[in-house]
């Protein structure tokens, strides 16, 4: 794998492009569902480019479409063997088919600045966590930010507090993420984290005790 750049470097530490991890199917819980929609909203009304996965259904198609639809720029990067499965998005200006997975990641890695995730199925948790875990090597220091709609997260949050009272997340190696309950909160989150204002420490980090 290309080695990774630090984000200090990354649009003057300005916030200009934003990653959303989110499942390809709605799930059951319709606020996740509005949570999409109003976070395409958000960063579209904020000038941001929207960095995702490419296809047009579930939490995927719904975030893209209400960017889209809100004047917003977005790229969708898919790879080749998910073009039918995903649906891809082929209205969309910026599209980039990538080989593989590995390609597609590294690619959503590289064109932006923040990451948030969404609810979604095991796909969006290991894209989340793998951004979690290449920050906490210190491969990068772009925000991750959680979105606990109606608490869809805290069984992770749970999983990262019993691996730190195992001794297996220490305060040395701790992982940096943010945690957001209101997907309004999100992106006033992720501009202070990139300017600096908040750099990911323990009383940065949400436990269960918070939610």
């Amino acid at each position: 794998m290309s080695h990774l750049c630090v984000m200090n470097t990354v649009s003057q530490n300005q916030l200009a492009s934003v990653c959303v991890y989110c499942g390809s199917s709605f799930g059951s819980d319709p606020a996740h569902e509005a949570a999409a929609t109003r976070i395409g909203q958000l960063i579209a009304e904020a000038g941001l480019r929207l960095v995702y996965g490419g296809g047009s259904v579930g939490l995927m198609g719904t975030v893209a479409n209400a960017a889209l639809e809100s004047g917003g720029k977005v790229t969708g990067i898919i790879p080749h063997f998910l073009e039918k499965r995903e649906v891809m998005l082929e209205t969309l200006e910026d599209l980039v088919v990538t080989r593989d997975m590995h390609e597609r990641k590294h690619l959503m890695f590289q064109r932006s600045d923040a990451f948030i995730a969404l609810p979604g199925g095991i796909g969006t948790l290991e894209e989340a966590v793998e951004m979690m875990t290449w920050a906490q090597l210190g491969q990068h220091r772009k925000p991750v930010v959680l979105a606990n709609i109606n608490g869809f997260w805290s069984p992770l949050l749970e999983l990262l507090d019993h691996m730190r009272a195992q001794g297996y997340i220490r305060p040395d190696t701790e992982v940096p993420y943010l945690v957001a309950r209101n997907t309004d909160d999100i992106l006033p989150m992720l501009r202070q984290a990139v300017s600096g204002e908040a750099r990911t420490s323990p009383e940065h980090v949400a436990t269960v005790k918070d939610l």
